[in-house]
C-alpha cells in the first residue's frame, strides 16, 4: 500500500473552478479497484492551494486508473505541484 499526497497550485480565482472540475475524477478513483482513499480539497489557508490525498493498494492498479491523466484544461491550471509517493511499511493508531 502506498499514499500519494501533496499539493497543486492554481490562480486563486480559479481554484474553485478547478475543484469543480475534479469532482467525477475523485468520484471514478473512490470506484477504482485499489482505491482505498481519494479526496482534492481547497487549502484553508492559501487560496491557491489545492491538497491531494491518495490511497492505493497497488502501483498497477493506480497506473490503470490514472491512464492518460488529467485534461489539458486542468493541466494548464496548474502553476505548480508537488506530489510524491509514500510506500508504507506499517499502519498504526495514532
Amino acid at each position: 500500500m502506498f499514499i500519494v499526497a501533496g499539493t497543486l497550485y492554481v490562480d486563486p480565482a480559479e481554484r474553485d473552478d478547478y475543484l469543480a472540475s475534479c469532482e467525477e475524477v475523485v468520484r471514478q478513483a473512490r470506484s477504482a479497484p485499489g482505491c482505498v482513499d481519494f479526496a482534492i480539497s481547497g487549502d484553508l489557508v492559501e487560496p491557491g492551494r489545492i491538497n491531494v490525498y491518495e490511497r492505493w493498494e497497488s502501483d498497477e492498479q493506480l497506473l490503470d486508473f490514472r491512464g492518460s491523466g488529467p485534461d489539458r484544461e486542468q493541466t494548464v491550471a496548474i502553476m505548480g505541484a508537488e506530489v510524491h509517493k509514500f510506500r508504507i511499511s506499517t499502519v498504526e493508531s495514532p
